[in-house]
């Protein structure tokens, strides 16, 4: 098993990608701690997961619970090999010339200073480890506009840059450090943050998840599955060549316009064409 006798640190782990990277992780031998500020789902995973699953508290906002995490797992195991930095939320959708102060910088501890010091509290416990790896999320947000509010994407663009600078910054204690970029998975993030009663919320859940297998080439809606096989690959020796990259795992959703991979969608030039032939029959 890949991860046999290692241990792992998963951050939101108690639904979504990071239970589904708890479920594999512990499946293939490693020791994971699953923390989240989900007590009850987190306490859930960790009796229903097949495997080593130790659920912590951790609430990725307060540094001091982040460190507390990393030192309790190192004291229990001997020390840290994986890192998996998920923990996250959609964080507020309001348009730069709207958004205050206080919403702008929640979103930055939760999506990018989180990571940050989810780096800084691990690496002394894990110098040494053979085969050490941390691995971040960071969204095709990061590539540009359009994918989701502005906060959320400069911060997810501020966790891919941290990626290549943790990188070069830990190549010398071995410690490789990748991101994945998820394109539209069903998970709750979408409808964490919204304030409406249950029964909307499957309502929500469902377009969602309809809308998301019509959005890219690959014909369905990513699954938490999708994100969690990758996280493995790069934390695995598989990956030992691999550090300060990005694994994009979005559906291709970001290879171009709907037009360059959808027949049905016409081109700026297809259009012009049928207006050529128009005047040409004298329409």
């Amino acid at each position: 098993m890949r991860f046999d006798g290692k241990t792992v640190i998963i951050t939101g782990a108690a639904s979504g990608i990071g239970a589904q990277a708890v479920q594999l992780f512990a499946s293939e031998g490693a020791v994971v701690y699953a923390s989240d500020i989900d007590d009850e789902g987190g306490k859930t995973l960790e009796q229903e997961t097949e495997g080593e699953v130790r659920y912590r508290h951790c609430d990725v906002c307060s540094p001091e619970d982040i460190r507390q995490l990393m030192d309790g797992a190192a004291a229990e195991t001997g020390g840290i090999d994986t890192v998996f930095n998920n923990a996250g939320a959609g964080g507020t959708r309001a348009p730069i010339d709207e958004v205050e102060p206080e919403d702008w910088d929640r979103t930055m501890d939760l999506l990018l200073r989180s990571v940050a010091f989810g780096i800084r509290y691990a690496v002394p416990h894990m110098k040494g480890r053979k085969g050490a790896s941390i691995v971040n999320v960071s969204s095709v947000a990061a590539v540009g506009p359009g994918y989701s509010p502005t906060t959320y994407a400069v911060a997810k663009a501020g966790v891919l840059h941290l990626t290549k600078c943790a990188a070069t910054d830990l190549a010398r204690h071995g410690i490789r450090v990748n991101a994945v970029q998820p394109g539209f998975i069903n998970t709750n993030i979408f409808t964490s943050s919204m304030d409406m009663p249950e029964d909307m919320v499957h309502v929500a859940k469902a377009v969602i998840a309809q809308m998301s297998s019509n959005a890219q080439p690959v014909a369905r809606g990513g699954q938490p599955r999708d994100i969690a096989e990758a996280v493995a690959f790069l934390a695995s020796d598989a990956a030992s060549f691999m550090t300060g990259a990005s694994m994009l795992v979005d559906g291709g959703i970001t290879l171009g316009p709907r037009h360059s991979w959808d027949p049905d969608t016409p081109t700026m030039f297809e259009a012009l064409e049928a207006m050529e032939k128009q005047a040409q029959s004298g329409g």
